[in-house]
């Protein structure tokens, strides 16, 4: 009840700045004519949500797998201190920045917006399962080191199960955040998915399809975060 009622107040003070300010539909349109877009281009923007949702599930999947990969390599030390400050460097270079150069080599197909994803999805997958594999409970790695254990032994026992939740709220994070990163990789280059149907409407000055795109990439983004959000909970309570 509570997200209907905000969804109406949104719409409500959207109708009432289009009504106020008189603006132009080419520059704010109503919601109405919003919702008229949407029926009338359900086809094209179904077509589109398959795609993008496509370069999402792909490009998390493989930035979730090589960001376990990375996280465990930060067991060993010697990977650690080159891993670990590679990762946060990463992070200082804007995703948008390299997608014109990842368009440029390979191509204008799905591969560049996966390599986005990828590239969105990997450092909060391995910061928060490297985080939970390195920093265990101190009681348990006591009674490991008491009991002799191997590296591989406390690996599997110990480091393993305390990284779980970790790892869970790092794919929780990054659910949030690859559709966008499949949405820009669209707007630097392509002629499929939502993203480029953005941005092709807005060449054309159809403003309402460009909030149409919107709105269901909002939705694509709400589920893909509820269905990982759910997958996460199973890992973090097991």
């Amino acid at each position: 009840m509570r997200g209907a009622a905000l969804a109406a107040g949104a719409v409500a003070l959207w109708q009432g700045a289009v009504t106020l300010t008189g603006l132009p539909p080419y520059l704010l349109p109503d919601p109405l004519r919003v919702a008229q877009a949407l029926w009338s281009a359900r086809v094209a923007l179904a077509q589109a949500a398959l795609v993008t949702g496509a370069e999402t599930v792909i490009g998390f999947a493989l930035g979730t797998a090589l960001g376990v990969v990375l996280a465990l390599a930060c067991v060993a030390p010697v990977l650690r201190r080159a891993i670990l400050p590679a990762l946060t460097l990463s992070q200082t270079v804007p995703v948008f920045a390299l997608a014109p150069i990842l368009t440029l080599w390979f191509g204008y197909g799905l591969a560049p917006k996966i390599a986005v994803v990828v590239l969105i999805t990997v450092f909060p997958v391995a910061a928060a399962c490297a985080d939970g594999l390195l920093n265990p409970a101190a009681v348990h790695m006591e009674l490991t080191r008491s009991l002799g254990a191997t590296p591989w032994q406390v690996l599997r026992v110990i480091r393993i199960p305390s990284a779980r939740p970790h790892l869970a709220t790092g794919l929780r994070i990054a659910a949030v955040y690859a559709p966008v990163g499949a949405v820009i990789g669209e707007w630097v280059g392509g002629s499929l998915g939502l993203g480029a149907m953005m941005i092709q409407a807005n060449g054309r000055m159809k403003t309402d399809l460009v909030f149409a795109a919107l709105f269901v990439t909002v939705a694509l983004s709400l589920l893909f975060r509820a269905g990982i959000g759910r997958m996460a909970d199973r890992l973090a309570r097991q």
